[in-house]
């Protein structure tokens, strides 16, 4: 598969042109940027564990039916997805209060929800990622009602093959943030990333932050929590 011209270049991740239309490959990088993009640093080998974390959860989510980007690994950092069009919605599944949940509804973080909680914002840098509903979504044009409903059945499951896999490994899995695709040809695939970068992991035990809120917060030892995240995936 020949890498041809840059595409894009995110906060995470450079995406490049490759000989076939319909595949590109993703290039993951150690940038990290927080609140969306005031914060900037580098986390030496994020990029590296982002990636071989992401194609080893999409394949276990692949493998219970919900289709996903993930084509082939080609190197540490490099991967080839399927072509997409994002939707402009990020999709949050919250299993326990924290970070904007709590800040925005003056819930103390770590309170366990009677059941897991769905969102989504608006996928806009300039207007700050605000928050809407499945309504606001529609009138934007952002996706159709039977989209969204497919959107929120996918994120709902996998949060369950998720916290799942992650208990078995001694975290409990607070929340996430997902993004999905449309393909050329309109089929709705799970899209971008799964990592410590967009999930927040709790050690079971000691509820010690295992993802990139060591980063947020300036609470340290960012890199050795990224690396504890590869150890407990078993790679």
């Amino acid at each position: 598969m020949e890498k041809r011209e840059q595409i894009y270049e995110g906060k995470a991740k450079k995406v490049f042109k490759t000989d076939d239309p319909s595949l590109v490959i993703v290039d993951y990088k150690d940038d990290a940027t927080a609140f969306n993009g005031l914060k900037k640093g580098t986390i030496s080998g994020k990029g590296v564990i982002n990636n071989q974390m992401s194609n080893f959860i999409m394949q276990i989510i692949e493998k219970e039916g919900i289709p996903t980007h993930f084509v082939k690994e080609l190197s540490e950092r490099e991967t080839l997805v399927k072509s997409v069009s994002i939707v402009p919605l990020e999709v949050i599944v919250r299993n326990i209060a924290a970070g904007s949940f709590s800040k925005h509804y003056g819930v103390e973080e770590g309170v366990v929800f009677d059941e897991p909680t769905l969102e989504f914002s608006y996928k806009n840098d300039d207007l700050g990622d605000p928050l809407l509903n499945s309504y606001h979504a529609i009138a934007l044009k952002l996706a159709t009602k039977e989209e969204i409903a497919l959107i929120s059945d996918y994120a709902l499951r996998i949060n369950e093959i998720m916290k799942k896999f992650w208990d078995e490994r001694g975290v409990t899995l607070v929340d996430f943030k997902i993004e999905f695709g449309k393909t050329a040809d309109g089929e709705i695939i799970l899209a971008d990333e799964i990592s410590p970068d967009t999930c927040r992991f709790w050690d079971k035990k000691t509820g010690e932050k295992l993802d990139k809120d060591r980063f947020r917060r300036d609470l340290g030892g960012v890199e050795d929590a990224y690396s504890e995240m590869m150890t407990r995936l078993g790679k």
